[in-house]
Protein backbone atom coordinates (compact mmCIF):
# COMPACT_ATOMS: atom_id res chain seq x y z
CA UNK A 1 0.00 0.00 0.00
CA UNK A 2 1.42 3.59 -0.82
CA UNK A 3 0.31 7.33 -0.19
CA UNK A 4 -1.79 7.30 -3.21
CA UNK A 5 -3.61 3.78 -3.18
CA UNK A 6 -6.56 2.72 -0.95
CA UNK A 7 -6.27 0.27 1.53
CA UNK A 8 -6.87 -3.69 0.23
CA UNK A 9 -9.28 -5.58 2.53
CA UNK A 10 -9.93 -9.55 1.98
CA UNK A 11 -13.21 -10.32 3.48
CA UNK A 12 -13.50 -14.03 5.28
CA UNK A 13 -16.70 -15.10 6.98
CA UNK A 14 -18.63 -18.29 6.10
CA UNK A 15 -22.05 -16.25 6.26
CA UNK A 16 -22.56 -14.34 2.95
CA UNK A 17 -24.64 -11.72 4.49
CA UNK A 18 -22.27 -10.64 6.67
CA UNK A 19 -19.73 -10.70 4.23
CA UNK A 20 -22.43 -8.20 2.36
CA UNK A 21 -22.57 -5.88 5.29
CA UNK A 22 -19.26 -4.97 5.78
CA UNK A 23 -18.33 -4.72 1.99
CA UNK A 24 -21.01 -1.83 1.72
CA UNK A 25 -19.57 -0.58 5.36
CA UNK A 26 -16.06 -0.24 3.73
CA UNK A 27 -16.68 0.34 0.15
CA UNK A 28 -18.35 3.64 1.19
CA UNK A 29 -14.88 4.76 1.74
CA UNK A 30 -12.66 6.22 -0.56
CA UNK A 31 -8.89 5.25 1.04
CA UNK A 32 -10.75 1.35 1.14
CA UNK A 33 -11.35 -1.18 -1.25
CA UNK A 34 -12.70 -5.01 -1.28
CA UNK A 35 -10.45 -6.88 -3.47
CA UNK A 36 -12.10 -10.37 -2.41
CA UNK A 37 -14.07 -12.47 -0.62
CA UNK A 38 -13.72 -16.18 1.18
CA UNK A 39 -16.19 -18.10 3.26
CA UNK A 40 -13.41 -20.27 4.69
CA UNK A 41 -9.64 -20.68 6.39
CA UNK A 42 -7.76 -22.53 3.34
CA UNK A 43 -9.78 -20.09 0.75
CA UNK A 44 -8.37 -17.39 2.82
CA UNK A 45 -4.79 -18.52 2.45
CA UNK A 46 -5.20 -18.93 -1.13
CA UNK A 47 -6.69 -15.20 -1.49
CA UNK A 48 -4.10 -13.52 -0.10
CA UNK A 49 -1.26 -15.00 -1.26
CA UNK A 50 -2.67 -14.22 -5.27
CA UNK A 51 -4.27 -11.08 -4.34
CA UNK A 52 -1.59 -9.44 -0.91
CA UNK A 53 -4.40 -7.87 0.52
CA UNK A 54 -3.24 -4.77 3.11
CA UNK A 55 -6.01 -6.15 5.87
CA UNK A 56 -7.22 -9.39 6.12
CA UNK A 57 -11.05 -9.07 8.13
CA UNK A 58 -11.12 -12.84 9.36
CA UNK A 59 -13.69 -15.01 11.39
CA UNK A 60 -12.86 -17.64 13.69
CA UNK A 61 -15.42 -19.93 13.05
CA UNK A 62 -15.41 -21.73 9.33
CA UNK A 63 -15.67 -25.02 7.54
CA UNK A 64 -12.44 -26.51 5.84
CA UNK A 65 -10.20 -23.93 7.84
CA UNK A 66 -10.25 -22.17 11.07
CA UNK A 67 -9.91 -18.67 11.43
CA UNK A 68 -6.91 -19.46 14.17
CA UNK A 69 -5.25 -21.79 11.77
CA UNK A 70 -5.82 -19.33 8.81
CA UNK A 71 -4.14 -16.50 10.88
CA UNK A 72 -1.13 -18.36 11.62
CA UNK A 73 -0.28 -19.74 8.02
CA UNK A 74 -0.59 -16.02 6.60
CA UNK A 75 1.80 -14.75 9.55
CA UNK A 76 4.07 -16.91 8.97
CA UNK A 77 4.41 -16.82 5.57
CA UNK A 78 5.38 -14.03 5.22
CA UNK A 79 2.78 -11.99 3.87
CA UNK A 80 2.44 -8.72 4.86
CA UNK A 81 -0.68 -8.74 5.61
CA UNK A 82 -2.74 -7.60 8.74
CA UNK A 83 -5.53 -9.84 10.32
CA UNK A 84 -8.37 -8.54 12.17
CA UNK A 85 -10.15 -11.45 14.09
CA UNK A 86 -13.82 -11.06 14.09
CA UNK A 87 -15.67 -12.76 17.16
CA UNK A 88 -19.71 -12.73 18.51
CA UNK A 89 -18.47 -12.14 21.78
CA UNK A 90 -16.35 -9.82 23.14
CA UNK A 91 -14.19 -11.96 25.65
CA UNK A 92 -13.46 -15.06 23.34
CA UNK A 93 -10.53 -17.53 24.10
CA UNK A 94 -10.63 -17.78 20.18
CA UNK A 95 -9.94 -14.37 19.46
CA UNK A 96 -7.09 -14.30 21.95
CA UNK A 97 -5.47 -17.49 20.43
CA UNK A 98 -5.91 -15.50 17.16
CA UNK A 99 -3.64 -12.41 18.49
CA UNK A 100 -1.24 -15.15 19.90
CA UNK A 101 -1.18 -16.69 16.29
CA UNK A 102 -0.35 -13.48 14.74
CA UNK A 103 -3.66 -11.01 14.46
CA UNK A 104 -3.30 -7.76 14.57
CA UNK A 105 -6.77 -6.63 16.33
CA UNK A 106 -9.77 -8.63 17.28
CA UNK A 107 -13.32 -6.76 16.61
CA UNK A 108 -17.29 -7.98 17.11
CA UNK A 109 -19.23 -8.49 14.50
CA UNK A 110 -21.54 -6.52 15.62
CA UNK A 111 -18.90 -3.54 15.73
CA UNK A 112 -20.05 0.04 14.69
CA UNK A 113 -19.14 0.89 11.43
CA UNK A 114 -17.69 4.37 12.37
CA UNK A 115 -15.37 1.48 14.45
CA UNK A 116 -15.25 -1.01 12.07
CA UNK A 117 -13.92 1.60 9.11
CA UNK A 118 -11.31 3.13 12.30
CA UNK A 119 -10.39 -0.55 12.94
CA UNK A 120 -9.11 -1.38 9.42
CA UNK A 121 -7.33 2.00 8.99
CA UNK A 122 -5.71 2.07 12.70
CA UNK A 123 -4.26 -1.77 11.60
CA UNK A 124 -3.19 -1.12 8.32
CA UNK A 125 -1.25 2.00 9.41
CA UNK A 126 -0.04 -0.13 12.12
CA UNK A 127 0.56 2.94 14.21
CA UNK A 128 -1.22 5.11 16.46
CA UNK A 129 -2.59 2.96 19.18
CA UNK A 130 -2.52 -0.87 20.36
CA UNK A 131 -5.48 -1.93 18.85
CA UNK A 132 -9.14 -1.04 18.83
CA UNK A 133 -10.50 -0.78 22.17
CA UNK A 134 -12.09 -3.85 22.86
CA UNK A 135 -8.60 -5.93 21.95
CA UNK A 136 -6.93 -3.71 24.86
CA UNK A 137 -9.94 -5.78 27.18
CA UNK A 138 -9.38 -8.71 25.28
CA UNK A 139 -5.63 -8.59 26.43
CA UNK A 140 -6.81 -7.33 30.35
CA UNK A 141 -8.73 -10.58 30.29
CA UNK A 142 -6.62 -13.54 28.83
CA UNK A 143 -3.19 -12.15 29.21
CA UNK A 144 -3.59 -11.29 32.98
CA UNK A 145 -5.56 -14.52 33.03
CA UNK A 146 -2.45 -16.27 31.56
CA UNK A 147 0.23 -14.37 34.09
CA UNK A 148 -1.57 -15.13 37.02
CA UNK A 149 0.20 -18.51 37.98
CA UNK A 150 3.32 -17.50 39.19
CA UNK A 151 4.82 -15.05 36.14
CA UNK A 152 7.75 -14.41 37.71
CA UNK A 153 9.02 -18.28 37.49
CA UNK A 154 8.84 -17.67 33.22
CA UNK A 155 12.51 -17.63 31.86
CA UNK A 156 13.71 -13.99 30.70
CA UNK A 157 13.77 -14.52 27.01
CA UNK A 158 17.41 -13.45 25.79
CA UNK A 159 16.41 -10.96 23.38
CA UNK A 160 14.75 -8.34 26.17
CA UNK A 161 18.72 -8.25 27.00
CA UNK A 162 19.35 -6.38 23.38
CA UNK A 163 16.73 -3.40 24.33
CA UNK A 164 17.87 -0.26 25.63
CA UNK A 165 16.89 0.92 29.19
CA UNK A 166 14.61 3.11 27.19
CA UNK A 167 13.44 0.97 24.69
CA UNK A 168 12.76 -0.80 27.81
CA UNK A 169 10.36 1.56 29.19
CA UNK A 170 8.96 2.42 25.53
CA UNK A 171 7.71 -1.48 25.62
CA UNK A 172 6.29 -1.26 29.36
CA UNK A 173 4.34 1.83 28.36
CA UNK A 174 2.87 -0.03 25.34
CA UNK A 175 1.69 -2.75 27.33
CA UNK A 176 -0.22 -0.34 28.99
CA UNK A 177 -2.42 0.69 26.16
CA UNK A 178 -0.34 4.23 25.70
CA UNK A 179 -0.61 5.92 22.72
CA UNK A 180 2.55 7.55 21.00
CA UNK A 181 1.32 10.71 22.08
CA UNK A 182 0.74 9.83 25.34
CA UNK A 183 4.05 8.00 25.50
CA UNK A 184 5.67 10.91 24.16
CA UNK A 185 3.56 13.32 27.28
CA UNK A 186 4.98 10.98 29.87
CA UNK A 187 8.70 10.75 28.55
CA UNK A 188 9.23 14.15 27.55
CA UNK A 189 9.96 13.05 23.85
CA UNK A 190 8.64 14.39 20.61
CA UNK A 191 6.02 11.30 18.66
CA UNK A 192 8.91 11.17 15.97
CA UNK A 193 11.26 9.88 18.80
CA UNK A 194 8.38 6.81 20.13
CA UNK A 195 7.93 6.06 16.55
CA UNK A 196 11.63 5.44 16.42
CA UNK A 197 11.24 3.58 19.47
CA UNK A 198 8.90 1.52 18.39
CA UNK A 199 10.09 0.63 14.91
CA UNK A 200 13.75 -0.64 16.81
CA UNK A 201 11.40 -2.74 19.45
CA UNK A 202 9.94 -4.51 17.34
CA UNK A 203 12.78 -5.41 15.07
CA UNK A 204 14.32 -6.40 17.84
CA UNK A 205 12.00 -8.33 19.43
CA UNK A 206 10.82 -9.74 15.59
CA UNK A 207 7.48 -8.78 16.00
CA UNK A 208 4.94 -7.62 13.66
CA UNK A 209 3.25 -4.77 15.13
CA UNK A 210 2.24 -3.11 18.49
CA UNK A 211 -0.52 -5.87 19.58
CA UNK A 212 2.19 -8.05 19.21
CA UNK A 213 4.41 -6.28 21.64
CA UNK A 214 2.37 -5.96 24.07
CA UNK A 215 1.44 -9.81 23.91
CA UNK A 216 4.77 -10.47 24.13
CA UNK A 217 5.26 -8.01 27.21
CA UNK A 218 2.64 -9.96 29.21
CA UNK A 219 3.67 -13.50 27.56
CA UNK A 220 7.48 -13.12 29.18
CA UNK A 221 6.83 -11.49 32.38
CA UNK A 222 8.58 -8.31 31.54
CA UNK A 223 5.07 -6.52 32.68
CA UNK A 224 2.99 -8.31 35.75
CA UNK A 225 -0.72 -7.00 36.24
CA UNK A 226 -1.18 -5.64 39.53
CA UNK A 227 -4.33 -6.38 39.92
CA UNK A 228 -5.16 -9.95 38.08
CA UNK A 229 -8.61 -10.02 39.02
CA UNK A 230 -9.41 -7.06 37.25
Amino acid sequence: MTQNQPTSVLLVDDQPLLRMGFRLILEGEDDLHIVGEASDGADAIRQVRELNPDVVLMDVRMPVLDGIEATRAITTSGSGARIIILTTFDVDEYAFAGLQAGASAFLLKDVAPSELIQAVRVVASGDAVVAPRVTQRLLETYVRGAARPAPAAAPRDPLLEDLTPRETEMLEAMAEGLSNAEIAHRYFLSEATVKTHVRRILTKLHLRDRVQAVVYAYETGLVVPSNPDY
